[in-house]
């Protein structure tokens, strides 16, 4: 790297100057590209040898919360694939914390301004306490990056409680929602029903099915690689029959390159092969129309998993299958197959017969048979 210049969010392309001014304090300017930065440090290196003060506008301002947020938009656009934008084309949450806090100098705003900051948001947005925790996430990821690069000195967002998100309810498409929804799909948007069965059976997400090429799909071994998950790491996703029709179907629009899911005709603002970003132009109205509550896109993927789950797939398979980064994220879904946890206490059945040689007192279970333990239960039941 060149002497006095420095890239914050390697591959962003914005450079910043890092010198020492006329009084020997350390200073940080962002400039631009990497010569606007080569010739910012060389002429702020000659100011300072001359004994020069810096202007008064470069004194006073100092970085400012605005200044790691872009920081922040920009490491994300580099490294992340797949992230929500906002009308400005960066990160979604960008703009309301620049509108919030992007006017403070970074170094003097407190975790309790960033927490008063925050509720407002969420009061006046009406969030949810995940939309709340992930723009604290977004703030703490800007404050990190200038603290690596020594912009700043501490990440006083660390320091923000997280609110407790409520992840017990998951929202999953029953076999008589699934019916309803199909038949308004084949009605009004069939060219849509392709995009529909290759969500619900390979639990992809939105921005890995909309965002798929097709030089990542094989055909002949039933795979869908996804080069840079949500999580930065490849993963390997297997189609089962529905899904390889559905890919089967999607081919025909088009070569077998480029987008995989591009229009079938013109409509919603596409012309016919245009590559398409989002369901959104349909999947909100045919949900409505079939009259389903409470059902998104995502829901699918909900879907997809709360049926592997209670068709007894073992959850380290379903979390592989999700590309879930923790196990605690499929343990959500651990509530649908109640017949593991009974399997799992019925074991103590052969306790007593397994190991009852080195008991004194037990009862003998085995002389039991299955139906006549049944009976004897139902008749406490009944009796209490």
């Amino acid at each position: 790297m060149a002497r006095g210049v420095f890239e914050p969010v390697k591959g962003s392309g914005i450079w910043y100057a890092r010198y020492a001014d006329a009084t020997g304090k350390i200073r940080r300017e962002k400039a631009g590209s990497k010569s606007m930065a080569k010739l910012l440090y060389q002429k702020r290196k000659a100011e300072a040898l001359q004994g020069k003060k810096l202007p008064e506008t470069v004194r006073r301002r100092g970085v400012t919360v605005s200044g790691l947020l872009d920081m922040a938009a920009d490491h994300v656009k580099a490294h992340y694939r797949g992230q929500r934008l906002g009308a400005d084309g960066r990160d979604y949450r960008y703009a309301p914390l620049k509108d919030a806090l992007g006017n403070h100098p970074a170094e003097s705003v407190t975790p309790r301004e960033i927490e008063r900051a925050l509720s407002a948001l969420s009061t006046e947005r009406e969030w949810k306490p995940a939309s709340f925790n992930r723009h604290k996430a977004f703030l703490s990821l800007a404050y990190r990056l200038g603290v690596e690069n020594e912009i700043v000195t501490m990440n006083p967002a660390r320091l923000v409680r997280r609110r407790r998100e409520d992840n017990g309810v998951i929202r999953w498409l029953t076999a008589d929602e699934e019916k309803k929804l199909r038949a308004v799909i084949e009605s009004d948007y069939p060219d849509e029903l392709p995009a529909f069965d290759l969500a619900l059976h390979t639990g992809m997400r939105m921005s890995e099915q909309y965002g798929l090429e097709w030089e990542f799909v094989d055909l002949e071994r039933r795979q869908i690689t996804i080069p840079k998950s949500k999580h930065g790491d490849a993963r390997y996703i297997p189609l089962d029959n529905t899904a390889l029709a559905a890919l089967l179907a999607l081919r025909k629009r088009g070569k077998g390159k480029g987008p995989v899911m591009i229009a079938a005709r013109n409509g919603h603002g596409y012309l016919a092969g245009h590559p398409l970003k989002t369901p959104k132009e349909w999947f909100e109205s045919a949900v409505s129309k079939a009259g389903i509550p409470n059902f998104t896109w995502h829901c699918l993927r909900h879907t997809f998993a709360s049926r592997l789950v209670m068709a007894g797939v073992d959850l380290r398979k379903v979390q592989e299958l999700m590309g879930h980064k923790t196990i605690a994220m499929t343990c959500r879904y651990s509530h649908l197959a109640p017949r593991h946890l009974h399997d799992a206490v019925s074991k103590l059945d052969d306790w007593s017969r397994i190991f009852g040689e080195a008991t004194d007192a037990r009862t003998d279970s085995s002389t039991f048979e299955a139906s006549e333990t049944r009976s004897a239960i139902s008749d406490q039941l009944i009796v209490q």
